[in-house]
Parts: structure tokens; sequence; C-alpha cells
């Protein structure tokens, strides 16, 4: 392939991280997984097994709202696992939505969360269930391999209810794209649908061609964008596509590189980076570029300190000249100048719209959480909805879901479970919730600090009241809300960002672009409900008085002096100095 030898990678300063060994020694993501699922003295796998189970799409967790009962009463954690579906450009059909329904029932804790990379989710799978909602995932033509792990994730992809022709074309590259760089180990089928295993002679038998023994450094994440629209927020992207159209046909797309959200606090050499745009291919040559990147991440990305090994410090460490210049020496060809594209917005747009001669209606689903409460029986709905559905689902990059190609003969058959359910368009909702974004956080979540999911909610309650004193009800504001700095929720490109800190504490982050392609910078530090409160509601109403036509609030706390413009990750710890 023209690649630099895969077991030879360029010397780097210090020693390896354990991971890495444990990936070169797992023969291709096996560990000792198959054995820890028989073992039944315990809910849990071994360490070392749990890091290589990621690869397979799914982690162990506890429910740590009852761990320090189950530590009072010497038993060990209550074990469970969350189980992550790869569904490219979050497109399923009918049958497999009631498939994620029906093993969310029998396994899972009776929900389902969509992701913020077009997902399924499913929480509180029992270690004894596990295999069998794998299995019955597969029968359905899902699989869980590599939704998690040192490997390209879910590949993203905008879905463009309203520019159905297009999203087609662009779909089509986004399962080529995601099929391309999955891992080729047996090790997947062999553990958990059955499959015949290889011989012993596995450094022979099973090979990597892409990713190589000891896969990546760390996570890798690709997206495809459709501009006027950038909900899939091509900038935190470690690879992203921008589409380039010319009368409405794909005419290629723009390459970005080097973007991510994740960071450590208290750590400055650790920071969220947006994605920088370094030249055009043509449609048929993005398969190409992607594998390329993916090496090139494979063979100089840091595997001493997974803190630092992300794309985006590859490439900040060596500069982009040296990127472009690598690439295209392992491609044999150059990239294009960049043809030029606008963004308008990166939110979704909801309620029913025709495009392409179907229908296609999105739901505003708050937070991503798909379940039946008091009054609002949505998951029972959408089931409904499935058993009749011709068309497919969208997961969209919003947490949100467009029950999409709809027939004209089924259009007032689904509307009228729509409403029988009480299905929402959000549209009744602030339009600051509607561009609301969380991720999980507790209780399942090893690594929140704080409340995300749970929270914002009702802590969105108390600024919409703010927000109907200032007149701003249906002003768009993009506000997310993380319980850790991983970011999952892409808080640091939020207009209003808050990242956990503590139980009940965040750092509040102003100045995010409203179309996704400038980060925020942080206001106020270790910060609760009230001073949160305190501190939005002066600048709020400021926003109210002395916003200029069509200003968003992310530019306008800018131009007010309340932050001073990001311009880069690399200045994104720099001590704000604003005129306020």
């Amino acid at each position: 392939m023209g690649d630099k030898e895969q077991n030879h990678l360029p010397a780097q300063n210090g020693k390896l991280d354990p991971l890495e060994g444990i990936k070169k020694n797992s023969r291709y993501l096996r560990g000792t997984i198959a054995e820890g699922l028989q073992d039944q003295i315990t809910a849990a796998i071994s360490d070392d097994d749990n890091k290589l189970l990621k690869f397979h799409g799914s982690y162990q967790q506890d429910d740590r709202d009852v761990r320090n009962e189950r530590r009072k009463k010497k038993l060990e954690p209550a074990y469970q696992f969350m189980v992550r579906v790869r569904i490219p450009g979050g497109v399923a059909t009918p049958e497999q939505w009631l498939v994620m329904d029906d093993l969310a029932q029998k396994y899972g804790n009776g929900t389902l969360k969509l992701t913020t990379r077009q997902a399924f989710q499913m929480h509180g799978i029992l270690k004894w269930n596990l295999k069998k909602a794998m299995q019955e995932m597969n029968e359905a033509l899902m699989t869980t391999l590599a939704a998690c792990g040192d490997v390209t994730r879910n590949v993203m992809c905008n879905p463009n209810p309203y520019q159905s022709a297009v999203h087609a074309e662009v779909f089509e590259w986004a399962k080529i794209i995601s099929d391309h760089l999955l891992p080729r180990t047996s090790a997947y089928h062999e553990i958990w649908l059955d499959g015949e295993k290889v011989a012993d002679s596995r450094e022979t038998e099973d090979k990597e061609p892409i990713y190589g023994s000891a896969y990546l450094p760390r996570k890798f994440k690709i997206g495809i964008a459709v501009p006027p629209s950038n909900d899939v927020d091509i900038f935190s992207q470690d690879l992203g596509f921008i589409a380039i159209l010319e009368e409405g046909k794909l005419k290629g797309f723009n390459v970005a590189v080097g973007g991510g959200m994740g960071m450590t606090h208290g750590d400055p050499k650790t920071y969220p980076q947006i994605a920088r745009v370094i030249g055009f291919c043509p449609a048929e040559k993005a398969v190409e570029v992607a594998e390329k990147v993916v090496t090139i991440q494979r063979d100089y990305g840091n595997r001493t300190n997974r803190k630092n090994a992300r794309f985006k410090y590859t490439i900040d460490a060596r500069g982009l000249d040296w990127l472009k210049q690598e690439l295209n020496e392992r491609l044999g060809w150059e990239l294009q100048e960049p043809a030029p594209f606008h963004f308008d917005h990166n939110g979704d747009r909801y309620g029913w719209v025709e495009g392409n001669g179907k229908w296609h209606f999105t739901l505003f689903i708050q937070n991503g959480r798909v379940k039946d409460v008091e009054d609002y029986p949505l998951m029972t709905g959408l089931r409904e909805i499935a058993k009749i559905h011709t068309g497919d689902f969208r997961l969209t990059p919003n947490q949100n879901l467009i029950i999409a190609n709809v027939t004209e003969e089924l259009k007032g058959k689904i509307d009228e479970l729509v409403k029988k359910y009480r299905l929402t368009d959000g549209k009744h909702y602030s339009a600051l919730r509607r561009n609301s974004m969380a991720c999980v956080a507790f209780p399942t979540c090893g690594l929140a600090m704080a409340e995300s999911e749970r929270y914002l909610p009702s802590l969105l309650g108390e600024i919409e009241a703010i927000l109907d004193e200032a007149g701003l009800r249906e002003e768009e504001i993009v506000i997310r809300m993380s319980g850790c700095p991983n970011g999952c929720s892409r808080p640091a490109l939020a207009e209003i960002g808050f990242i956990g800190k503590g139980p009940g504490k965040y750092n509040l982050y102003l100045g995010g672009g409203f179309t996704g392609d400038r980060l925020s910078r942080l206001y106020r530090e270790n910060i609760g409900e009230t001073e949160i409160l305190s501190t939005l509601r002066p600048i709020l109403f400021h926003y109210a008085k002395e916003k200029q036509a069509g200003e968003h609030f992310g530019d306008f706390v800018i131009r007010a002096g309340y932050v001073e413009e990001v311009h880069s990750g690399l200045d994104f710890h720099q001590t704000n100095t604003p005129a306020r």
C-alpha cells in the first residue's frame, strides 16, 4: 500500500502507554473476553478485557447511584454494560428500530439513547445477556464492532431531509468509508457470533491491513457535512468531508483535519481544537483520502501519552504543511485547492418537510433519550410508527430523530400516530431548548464529574424564564452541557457551554460559533446553578437590548467584550481579559 511498515512505528519519547501492550498482545482484540463472559462468579470482566471490549462496541459500567450503598453491604458494584451500535449516517430501517426497542425491553433498562454521533446506545445490559443482545443485533444487520475503541468510530452524515437526492449520494459515501475502515479481525465473529476460530498461528491468519496489530493511538472520528447545514459539527471531527455541490449535484469534498473536543481539566497541554480545511478531492477519491489520513495517525500519533494521542495533537506538533506533504506522498497525488462553501446553521429543522417526492418528520427528543414517561409515551409511539413505516429512521447529530421517506399514502396514518402519542416537533419549546444537547453522565458514565442529561432540562427551565422576561424565547442560541471535559456533547463549540467540574459545579464557556466554526472561551469557573443564572441574566438582557440585526449570541458576547475570540485550540486556555 506504500505506507510505512505498521509494526515499525516512528520512535517516540518515553515508555509506551500500557494500553499499547494490551492491544498488541490481544491477538487482534481477543484477549480473554470469551472466557470472562463465562465466569459466573462476577458480573464484571477483567480490566484488560474491559479495555478491549470497547473495540467490540461495549463499555463496562456500574450504577453510580447505588455504588456507596453496595460498598457498605460489601457487594461488588452493580456492574452492567453499555452497547453502542454503529450505523453509518444514522440511518436505520423500521425493522432495525423494532429490534433495538425489543432488546432495550428484554436486556437493557427499557430506554434507548440516540447519540451525538448518530448511533444507538443501550444501557443496563447484564454480562449474562451481552452476547445474546449482540447476536440479535447482528441478525438485524447491525454491528457494534468499532463503535468504541482506538479505531474509526461511526461515520457521521448530514441527514438533510430537505435535500433527499443529495443525501442519498452522500450517505452512500458515508457507508462505503465506514465499511472500508472497519477492523478486519475475526475476533468479533468468533466471540459474539460463534464464528469459526482461526488457527493458533493468528499472526499469519488474522491481519489488519489498515490498523496493524496495535490499532490507532486513540479514537478517530469522521463526518460528512452538506452545506448550508453543519449539524455534524464538521470542525469537531478528526477528519471531515464537506460536500461541494454544483447545480444541486455532488462534485466532491473539501477535506478538513484535526478537530476534537476532549481535554483534561488543569492540563494546558490538552485542549479542544477545530479542524482546518486543507484541500478538495473528487468524491470517488474520498475513501482513499480517509484511509491514508488514518494511516498517518496510526504511524505518528502519540502512543506514550493517551491524553495527547488524538489526531489534533499529531498535527499541531508537526504543522499543517507536514500533514499535507505526508498525505500527498501516501496518495501519490495532491489535493486540489479548497472550494468555497458556507454554513448557516448546525441545528435540526423540526416538523414535516417535503423532499424528493417524500415526506420527512423531525422529532425533538430531549438529549436523545427515547423512553415512555407520564403523558408522553414516546417509545410506544415510535414503536407503533415503525410497525407501518416503509421508509427509514435517521438519527440526527443533535440527538433527534427523523421519520424519513414517508410516502404520500402513509403520511396521514403516521401523522395520526404522531398526534395520538403526542410526539412533538418541539416547536412549543424555546429555541434555546431546541438547540440544546447533553451527554449521558451520571449514573452510568464512569468519567462523569457532574450531572448532564438528568440536569440540563431543569436548568433550561430556569434560563427560559430569563429568556421570556428578556423577549428572547424564539432566539436561536446553541447551548450544550457535558458532565466531564471529554466533551461528548461538543460543548466547546456551543455559544453557551457547560463542562462539569464536580457535583453541581460547572465551568461556563461563552462565544462559540452558531454554525460550529469557532471554539468558546472560559468565562466563569466552578460555579453552581445560582451563580450560573446570576451570571447569564445580565448578559442575556444586554444581548436583547443591543444585539445587531442577525447577530448571534456567540458573536455578541465577543463584540460586547465578555470574552475574547478563540482562533485556535492552541490559545483555548489563554487567560480571558475581556473589557468587562
